[in-house]
């Protein structure tokens, strides 16, 4: 693997996520990168670009209608590639046009105002439920705060707003945790699939039988309802999928960098504690620095793009990367690559997407991780990393960017 070969093998192992987007900026705006078994695809770094995509009515997200290596799911690709799941699921974020907009509007209806503001008094005792069972650790003892609490607080959230039960959430999540592995092999990926489609399956048949007042219930009334005109059942299945997925993956990667930024800077910890910035201020910062979906697959051509600087022919295939186009000095100076919460453009990120794919749950996610970090830092104000910093190691994925664990002492 060389800078300059072409296109640029991915490094599907996600070890060095900034470190690639740099070195994939340097060959330009766009630039074409190769995924598993040969798929080539491309990459596009530059922030305003991506920004530019996110809404162009010439970008699809819809590989049945847009990808034609796709094969309308009925090629090689969908049997045997490791990421097909990324590309074969049908639900709003993979919709496209009037599709996505039946799509979102059907969502919408199941996640209510109603529900959304009942969820602040739940998140703060889900909150404090989690810091009196680190404050039981004994004293100098280390916690990996990724595990337990970054991880069980967005988990436990978006579950209960589901009404998901435990049990199946606890091996969902399993499964989820696989769809993430971007270096699992054809086979791994296949059988966590079915894994995955045939427990979704199962989860709809019982909330079938057995509805209340939740997200899940609400989308199968909507699927049900006039003879299943609202939604497929593929469609329902993806769309809990997505849910429950977007629900908190992104949340957890949050906390973890804002933890862990926060812990490498404790002037700028200071700072906050001194009211001289906001845990809004951290939140925007860390979604800026350490986007929680580095890269995102995938999205399409609808026609050939002509972009200045490069062409993206018809029915190419590309990768927005969020960790890039938040780090663009064009876009952020010089001090891309630093975290500074009074950063002017702090707020100037893509990390939960723009325009018609903006996620529907970026205020769940804001609004956890305010009362999360605000509370974890006043119930430990010792708080401090248990290793060196680069003791800790990434996730081990080029999608999602977290940390496999975050070891901390508390301090008290």
């Amino acid at each position: 693997m060389t800078e300059t070969q072409c296109p640029y093998p991915m490094d599907l192992s996600g070890r060095d996520v900034h470190g690639e987007a740099e070195l994939l900026r340097k060959r330009g705006r766009a630039t074409q990168v190769e995924l598993p078994d040969g798929v080539v695809v491309w990459n596009v770094t530059d922030y305003a670009l991506a920004k530019q995509l996110l809404t162009d009515p010439r970008v699809s997200r819809d590989a049945y209608q847009h990808w034609p290596a796709w094969e309308n799911g009925e090629g090689e690709l969908a049997r045997s590639w490791p990421l097909a799941i990324w590309v074969a699921d049908r639900n709003m974020m993979a919709a496209y046009g009037a599709e996505h907009t039946r799509l979102r509007k059907l969502v919408a209806k199941a996640f209510t105002a109603r529900r959304s503001a009942a969820l602040r008094p739940r998140i703060e005792a889900i909150t404090s439920e989690l810091l009196d069972g680190l404050a039981a650790t004994p004293s100098g003892e280390p916690v990996d705060l990724r595990e337990q609490f970054a991880y069980p607080l967005p988990t436990r959230v978006i579950s209960e707003l589901l009404g998901m039960p435990d049990d199946v959430r606890d091996s969902l999540l399993g499964f989820v945790h696989k769809i993430f592995d971007t270096q699992a092999s054809a086979e791994e990926a296949r059988a966590n699939e079915e894994g995955l489609y045939t427990l979704l399956a199962e989860l709809v048949a019982v909330k079938r039988e057995s509805p209340g007042d939740d997200l899940i219930t609400g989308l199968i009334q909507v699927r049900d309802a006039d003879g299943g005109s609202g939604l497929s059942e593929r469609e329902l299945v993806d769309t809990v999928l997505l849910m429950f997925t977007a629900g908190h993956e992104t949340t957890v990667n949050l906390l973890d960098h804002a933890v862990y930024s926060l812990l490498r800077h404790p002037e700028q910890l200071a700072r906050v504690r001194g009211g001289g910035s906001t845990w809004e201020d951290v939140i925007e910062e860390t979604l800026r620095l350490e986007a929680p979906l580095a890269n995102m697959p995938m999205r399409y051509a609808v026609e050939t793009l002509e972009l200045g600087d490069v062409t993206i022919p018809a029915g190419d295939a590309m990768i927005i990367s969020f960790g890039a186009a938040g780090r663009d000095p064009s876009q952020h100076g010089d001090t891309a690559g630093e975290f500074d919460i009074a950063r002017d453009t702090r707020r100037d990120h893509l990390a939960f997407g723009h325009g018609v794919h903006h996620c529907l749950g970026a205020p769940l996610a804001r609004l956890e991780a305010s009362i999360a970090l605000a509370a974890l830092f006043d119930r430990f104000p010792g708080l401090d990393l248990a290793v060196p910093p680069q003791e800790i190691v990434p996730l081990g994925s080029f999608i999602s960017n977290g940390h496999l664990s975050l070891p901390v002492r508390l301090g008290h």
